[in-house]
């Protein structure tokens, strides 16, 4: 056996079991200093028979390599920053070190919005009504004033399945709202709808809407402004301002699209405003009567006003997002930096 052999074993077997217990530059100073053990080590080359000196120095020397190795990896580890605990991560598969914790997700940008816009509600003494997704003809169009072969019809680009219609907006929940709970009512109707749209930055086949209907004996065009300008101010965090312009929905009478004054350049004008001062956010007016005859309802007796909100279109409005598909295809980078 060659002489010395033992001794380059021992310390071989020595640095395995310093490696889990000793600091980092601890474990150099042991093993690779100028009065180190493998310096120790090549100092007995001399000593050594003539034809050993080469097998001798030749083991040392693969014992020195793999403990550089090693405790260069360990640095590297230290860089960055693989820690945990105050404690080094020596080995994937050591089970008394502490886990890594994975990253955690957030929310989705459009839920946030979404929460937020109904918690503004919730505050203004409004309930939350759910409708189905796979909607009935008569729900969808009829009930709302959509006569069969109406050209408003149209402007739906409606998915048809079966006999049925994937909804094309929430307001297809209000008639279902009032037949539930009756009237008076202050409902959010909230959901996704669908369209045959080609996706595009501003379009796609499935978004976010809530309708806001209120219906009761005294209500009037008065109450529609002061309840759209107190949830935009509220959204916006900001003291908003509306105006009217009209417009045809067939559910309401009279109709109008609601702009508000720019909430980025306050009116000034600027590029995501064109220009012009003012951003188009949505479509309002009181529900017209042939809407409250198909729900029971009296128009004689009653009166009420409705809204529809695209929730995609408030998320990409206040976090400054141009391009709706970044909030359907799962980009991570896009969703963590919000």
């Amino acid at each position: 056996m060659m002489q010395g052999a033992d001794e380059v074993e021992n310390v071989s077997k020595s640095f395995d079991e310093d490696l889990h217990s000793l600091p980092l530059e601890e474990l150099k100073n042991k093993y690779l200093s100028k009065k180190g053990l493998i310096s120790k080590l090549l100092e007995k080359i001399p000593t050594l028979p003539p034809q050993e000196r080469r097998d001798f120095g030749k083991y040392v020397n693969n014992l020195k390599k793999h403990i550089e190795e090693t405790i260069k990896e360990l640095e590297t580890a230290n860089q960055t920053n693989e820690v945990s605990g105050g404690r080094r991560i020596l080995f994937d598969n050591d089970v008394t070190l502490e886990g890594k914790k994975p990253p955690l997700g957030n929310k989705h940008i459009l839920f946030k919005a979404r929460d937020e816009l109904m918690e503004i509600f919730k505050s203004m003494g409004f309930s939350f009504f759910d409708g189905p997704e796979l909607e009935t003809d008569f729900y969808n169009f009829e009930a709302l004033n959509f006569p069969p072969y109406h050209p408003a019809r149209d402007m739906q680009d409606t998915l048809v399945v079966g006999e049925k219609v994937l909804r094309t907006h929430s307001s297809a929940m209000q008639v279902r709202a009032m037949q539930t709970w009756g009237v008076p009512i202050k409902a959010i109707l909230p959901g996704r709808v669908y369209r045959r749209e080609e996706v595009s930055a501003r379009k796609y086949p499935v978004f976010y809407q809530f309708d806001c209907l209120a219906v009761g004996k005294t209500i009037g065009v008065g109450h529609l402004k002061w309840t759209l300008e107190t949830f935009l101010s509220a959204y916006f965090e900001k003291n908003v301002t509306v105006r009217f312009r009209p417009s045809y929905f067939p559910f309401v009478e009279p109709g109008n699209e609601v702009d508000v004054k720019c909430v980025f350049c306050d009116g000034k004008g600027c590029s995501v405003c064109g220009g012009t001062g003012w951003l188009e956010i949505l479509g309002a007016g009181m529900v017209h009567p042939t809407v409250l005859e198909y729900a029971g309802v009296d128009p004689d007796q009653f009166s009420g006003f409705a809204f529809g909100v695209g929730v995609d279109r408030m998320a990409m409005l206040k976090y400054g997002i141009n391009d709706i598909r970044l909030l359907y295809e799962g980009d991570v980078n896009f969703l963590g930096s919000l």
